[in-house]
């Protein structure tokens, strides 16, 4: 059962793009608070952070065209049935 993503067992969760965007979000205002820290610890996990800024501005767009071509070929989601795969 999915804990975080729309299901027909979860028709209340999130759309992955959306979760994607609340990590991205949080990790930009962290990314702030140690932008001025010269110490050497505090630049390489800006560094890294920024890597994985950049990977989830990748998935959040593949995962918006994933949900741009089930809209057009599906329509919008019913909860009650799935637009692809086994029920």
């Amino acid at each position: 059962m999915s804990r975080f993503l729309v299901t027909d067992e979860n028709p209340d969760g999130y759309k992955l793009e959306d979760i994607l965007s609340a990590i991205r979000n949080e990790m930009f205002e962290r990314a702030i608070k140690i932008m001025n820290d010269k110490r050497p610890e505090a630049a390489a996990v800006m560094n890294n952070n920024i890597k994985i800024l950049g990977h989830l501005a990748e998935s959040i767009a593949l995962a918006e065209n994933s949900t741009a071509i089930l809209d057009k070929a599906f329509g919008q989601h019913d909860p009650k049935v799935p637009r692809i795969g086994k029920a």
